[in-house]
């Protein structure tokens, strides 16, 4: 199965649009993170509670709101499952906010719902030391991962090159995300951090393809310059990128509109990453192994 029979794409033509689109895209992201004054972290990093009721009738988020903030408990970050009246309380910690949040919460939703009892589900307190040993683990896990790939990478190639190349590719990826994650205001938590890492996974994956590609171009067709070699190492695996990453972008797709609200903001991530992993393995990877290999050459 091919959606596209003998591709003649030049690819490598038009390297510099691509390099430009993606410089542009890294750029907002950056913009919206220095405009929202940061990261958006949510109660794993930043410290806070995080309580999950479930009603015994139906109860709506504004009601909520109103009750917990007639109850000096403002900015509580309510998500609600309509289906069996579950709901999550998110509270982040803050100089006004003591540990006894979640009583207070359940205090004052006791007294502001009298006919509609609730069982606590899940009651979860981070503290700030908790939340900053988490952000050193989360920063090491991203950078150690990328280590690992540049010497798989340089050691199955055996040229650093198509490695550096690649964590370039991958850095891209998920600079890009982080913005898209930004300017939909969601919140990095672990879960997140977990879909940024499947990301690079999966992005390295389909760029490891291309790149054998073109080493097995390189082998088969001597006499052909290395533009033409990478362009036909993009194009011959162009159908095999389309269809996985159609066939993922649909599962996940499924898991972002039916999986529900849990695992919404790690569904979301994953969807933005396999668009962008896909773009960055045609148009940025395999591009930068041309240039760089065509400026070592000058030299």
């Amino acid at each position: 199965m091919q959606f596209f029979q003998e591709s003649n794409i030049d690819f490598l033509k038009k390297r510099w649009i691509f390099f430009a689109i993606s410089i542009a895209l890294v750029l907002v992201g950056i913009v919206s993170l220095i405009g929202r004054g940061g990261a958006n972290l949510g109660i794993d990093f930043k410290g806070g509670t995080m309580l999950e009721l479930t009603f015994t009738n139906p109860v709506s988020v504004a009601e909520i709101r109103v009750i917990l903030n007639s109850h000096d408990l403002p900015g509580s970050e309510i998500q609600d499952f309509t289906k069996n009246n579950r709901v999550i309380i998110r509270v982040k910690k803050s100089e006004n906010i003591n540990i006894e949040v979640s009583r207070s919460i359940q205090k004052a939703l006791r007294e502001g719902l009298k006919d509609n009892d609730f069982v606590i589900d899940r009651d979860e307190m981070v503290g700030p030391s908790v939340g900053n040993y988490l952000i050193k683990r989360a920063r090491g896990a991203i950078f150690w991962s990328f280590v690992g790939i540049i010497i798989y990478v340089a050691f199955r190639f055996k040229s650093g090159v198509y490695g550096m190349a690649g964590v370039i590719a991958l850095t891209h990826d998920v600079f890009i995300v982080f913005g898209v994650l930004s300017l939909a205001n969601k919140e990095i938590t672990l879960t997140v951090i977990a879909a940024l890492l499947a990301l690079a996974g999966y992005s390295i994956n389909d760029t490891i393809v291309v790149y054998d590609r073109i080493r097995e171009t390189t082998r088969l067709r001597r006499k052909d310059t290395f533009y033409d070699v990478v362009n036909r190492g993009i194009n011959s695996t162009l159908s095999r990128t389309i269809i996985t990453s159609l066939t993922t972008f649909l599962v996940v797709s499924s898991l972002f509109f039916f999986g529900g609200g849990v695992i919404h903001d790690f569904a979301f991530t994953l969807l933005c990453g396999i668009i962008i992993g896909t773009y960055s393995s045609i148009a940025i990877a395999a591009p930068l192994v041309y240039e760089w290999e065509t400026r070592k050459g000058k030299k």
